[in-house]
C-alpha cells in the first residue's frame, strides 16, 4: 500500500507538479481533509509559511502532510517579490497582474537575474518533521512567452535556456524546477524513514 501524502494547497497546478514527481505515493490535495482551514501566511520567510500550513493541516489527519511555500526572488528588486509572489500586485493568485507589475518594476533595468525558490515542510500530528529547499537560477524576460505553466513561468528563463518555463513544457520544467529540487530531498527523506 502506498504512503498517503496530503498536499496542503488548493493550487491544482502545484498538486499536479508534485504528483508527477512523487508518483510512488498516494498524493491527495486538501479536498481529502474534512473542512480544512484557510491558513494565513503570516510568516516572513518561505520556511515559516510552509510550516504554518503543514502543521495546521497535519492536526486534522493521520496522513503525512507536505506543504510548500515558494516564490520568485529578483536580484535587482532586493529579492522581491519573494514570499509575497502570489500577491505581489495586491490580489492573491492573479498571475496577469503579478507579471505586469514585475515587468513594470524591471523596466529599463539590465540586471534581470532571478531565481525561483521553494521550501517544503513535512508534518504529522501537528509537528513539523523535516524541511527541504530548492532553487533554480535564471533571468526575467522582457515580455511574457509561452502558454504553459503558471505564475511567473512565462517570464522566467532558467539558466542555459532561451525559452521560458511556460515554453519548455512540464517534463523539462519538472526535471529542473525549484520544487523538483526540493522534492529530491523529500524523496530521499521518505526512503530513509520507511
Amino acid at each position: 500500500m502506498k504512503e498517503r501524502i496530503i498536499i496542503a494547497t488548493r493550487n491544482a497546478h502545484k498538486v499536479e507538479e508534485i504528483q508527477a514527481i512523487l508518483s510512488d505515493y498516494e498524493v491527495c490535495d486538501l479536498s481529502s481533509v474534512d473542512d480544512p482551514p484557510e491558513v494565513e501566511e503570516t510568516g516572513v520567510t518561505f520556511v515559516e509559511n510552509a510550516t504554518l500550513k503543514a502543521v495546521a493541516i497535519s492536526k486534522l489527519t493521520d496522513a503525512l502532510v507536505l506543504s510548500d511555500d515558494s516564490g520568485l526572488e529578483v536580484d535587482a528588486l532586493n529579492g522581491e517579490p519573494g514570499v509575497y509572489s502570489s500577491r505581489y500586485a495586491g490580489e492573491d493568485g492573479n498571475d496577469e497582474l503579478n507579471n505586469a507589475k514585475l515587468l513594470r518594476e524591471l523596466k529599463g533595468m539590465d540586471d534581470r537575474l532571478a531565481r525561483f525558490r521553494c521550501v517544503i515542510v513535512i508534518a504529522r500530528g501537528g509537528e513539523g518533521l523535516a524541511n527541504f529547499s530548492g532553487a533554480v537560477e535564471g533571468r526575467i524576460l522582457e515580455a511574457r512567452r509561452g502558454e504553459g505553466g503558471f505564475g511567473y513561468d512565462p517570464l522566467f528563463a532558467p539558466l542555459g535556456y532561451d525559452e521560458s518555463f511556460a515554453e519548455l513544457g512540464e517534463k523539462i520544467k519538472n526535471g529542473m524546477s525549484h520544487r523538483a529540487r526540493a522534492l529530491e530531498g523529500v524523496v530521499t527523506w521518505f526512503s530513509s524513514v520507511s
